[in-house]
């Protein structure tokens, strides 16, 4: 298949680009370079011996947009373009809403002009909201999440709905996933944060490798084994073939239209101070943190059921806690400041 990868020179959609091209999908990859670099791209090439086509744009400029589209028969869209901060999102929220909602408003515009029917959204575990128990499961209803970033992702999982009932062909699925970290295991691509880090575990490779003075973990009075916030962590390489799985789940499903969402994780909670002590463990380090005050936004504790992903899509997350910290040194050792090479 053609598909368009808005977003895929990013930490998650670079990896998903490489799945895409090892499975020989051909892949167009459109993204702004707002928290990304293009360098990512020129290493998935070399990895997988395989080109791709770049387009610098924003999922809001609708002509270039357009042009892309005009340019390539389209059969599909995986769509990983937004700000994806939580802490952020409660200060700059209509940024959020105007990147992640709008944005993702003219993208299915321009699909919809196109006739291009099959839709891949990267949604978020915050789209349960603190309503929900844990672990979540696809048939909770959509909760209201403490964050911009969370509400973002409902509201693009809201318009798909909606999209679906005026629109009887359009296919779309929407991926929750919960905490990606890791690396490719060639340690050639992996997570660049643009600035201080807004997730856990590139800010302690940083620290690891002399970048930060200290890990700063947000609260340890949470109601939680050792008071600390407790997430599902799965490895990056996983969630990557996760989306590889959703797309041949809508070609081997022809006749099914509207919307299905699927959790992508593991199944399991860990908590921040057990990665801290994992990742010590895994590459001989010791990391030195201080406890700092709780993050807006920011729940004790969820993670996935996964059976769904399991049942339909025949995917799993195969990789341990282990890999996801020595892949993720690997990366970062190998590349102390990043794509800035």
């Amino acid at each position: 298949m053609k598909v368009l990868v808005t977003g895929g020179a990013g930490y998650i959609g670079s990896h998903t680009v490489l799945c895409l091209l090892q499975s020989n999908h051909q892949v167009i990859v459109y993204d702004n370079l707002c928290n990304s670099s293009e360098e990512s791209l020129t290493r998935v090439q070399k990895l997988t011996g395989k080109q791709l086509e770049f387009v610098e744009g924003d999922i809001r400029d609708t002509t270039k947009l357009d042009a892309v589209f005009d340019n390539h028969k389209i059969d599909a869209v995986i769509h990983f373009s937004a700000l994806k901060a939580v802490g952020e999102s409660a200060q700059i929220p209509l940024s959020y809403y105007q990147n992640n909602v709008h944005g993702s408003v003219c993208l299915l515009e321009v699909m919809q002009k196109h006739q291009v029917q099959n839709f891949i959204f990267s949604s978020s575990a915050t789209v349960y909201g603190e309503e929900n128990d844990i672990p979540y499961v696809e048939t909770m209803k959509l909760g209201t999440p403490s964050s911009a970033y969370g509400a973002s992702k409902v509201m693009v999982e809201r318009i798909m709905a909606d999209q679906a009932l005026a629109n009887n062909k359009f296919r779309g699925v929407s991926l929750r996933y919960f905490n990606p970290i890791g690396a490719h295991p060639s340690g050639i691509i992996g997570e660049d944060p643009k600035g201080i880090p807004n997730n856990l575990l590139p800010f302690v490779a940083q620290v690891a490798v002399g970048k930060r003075d200290k890990l700063s973990i947000f609260g340890d009075d949470y109601d939680t084994e050792d008071g600390s916030c407790e997430r599902d962590y799965l490895h990056v390489m996983d969630l990557a073939e996760g989306h590889v799985a959703a797309l041949d789940w809508l070609n081997a499903n022809s006749d099914f239209t509207g919307v299905e969402a699927f959790n992508l994780g593991t199944g399991k909670g860990i908590s921040v101070f057990k990665i801290v002590a994992a990742f010590e463990k895994a590459v001989h380090k010791t990391i030195p943190y201080h406890v700092s005050p709780r993050r807006s936004g920011d729940l004790s504790a969820f993670w996935a059921n996964a059976q769904k992903a399991s049942s339909q899509l025949n995917w799993q997350a195969k990789r341990s806690l282990n890999d996801m910290m020595e892949d993720t040194w690997r990366w970062q050792s190998n590349n102390p400041n990043g794509y800035d090479v």
